[in-house]
């Protein structure tokens, strides 16, 4: 039995033509046909079928959508980020993701005030959950509120928020979390500020180093969130279940938080 009332909010964005979600090569296309281009494919399937014998003299509305796996909300599996993780087991795609990762409390932290391109470190992770007074428990759900989610679906996004570290990512996981988030387009920090780095430093290990701490153990990342803002720092479930795609390397989520007041 539920006591109390629920409280239900939003943590996915929603997917559609925006020319600014994704960098070009990757921004997803969707093809909208309504009940009257949609009678061709229903008239085919029921030979006789007269579409003015339908009700309102309509079919059916569908889309064909032309997606990788990792459009709008998802959730990264192991398979993403490496072919191996916890010591040279196979990875897992998306479809092997545990579900009792993907039902567990959240915790928000706030890196809204950090600079667009900031990597963060276990030190200043550790800070974060100080100041929110939290011990992190294992399968605790960590999602992080950076400055992308305000400007999601506006020029500029991608190049936009804080990301997260190897040694602050590996600092989460070995806490016994394994499925983390960010309202930002990517876990790592955005390419734009990795490239003039690795130009600088000539560093290969800056390059995705959140995503590959996934190699030393496995876990599951959801990029793209949204309304972290909305949420408390503490004292809500996610739900964030995966779409099950054969042994892929992200899978679509919607993603919500839960409050029972």
């Amino acid at each position: 039995m539920i006591s109390g009332k629920r409280r239900l909010v939003d943590l996915s964005v929603t997917l559609e033509n925006n020319p600014y979600t994704d960098p070009p090569p990757l921004l997803p296309s969707i093809e909208y046909t309504d009940h009257q281009e949609g009678w061709p494919e229903m008239g085919a399937l029921f030979p006789g079928l007269r579409k003015e014998d339908l009700p309102g003299d309509e079919a059916w509305a569908a889309e064909w959508l032309k997606v990788t796996t990792h459009s709008g909300t998802h959730m990264d599996a192991p398979w993403h980020y490496a072919s191996t993780t916890d010591g040279g087991k196979p990875a897992w795609g998306i479809d092997e993701m545990p579900l009792e990762w993907c039902l567990q409390p959240g915790v928000k932290l706030d890196f809204r005030d950090f600079p667009d391109g900031h990597v963060v470190t276990a030190d200043e992770m550790k800070a974060a959950l100080a100041s929110i007074g939290h011990e992190l428990q294992p399968l605790d759900i960590v999602l992080i509120n950076t400055r992308a989610g305000s400007v999601f679906g506006e020029p500029g996004y991608i190049d936009t928020g804080v990301g997260i570290g190897r040694e602050a990512t590996l600092y989460l996981l070995e806490k016994g979390v394994r499925v983390v988030g960010t309202d930002a387009w990517s876990w790592d920090a955005p390419f734009k500020f990795t490239r003039e780095r690795f130009a600088e430093s000539g560093d290969p290990s800056i390059i995705w180093e959140g995503h590959k701490a996934g190699r030393d153990i496995g876990y599951g990342q959801m990029e793209k969130l949204s309304n972290l803002e909305q949420l408390p720092s503490t004292g809500f479930m996610v739900s964030c279940f995966p779409y099950k795609i054969k042994h892929a390397s992200a899978g679509f989520v919607r993603a919500v938080a839960i409050f029972e007041d």
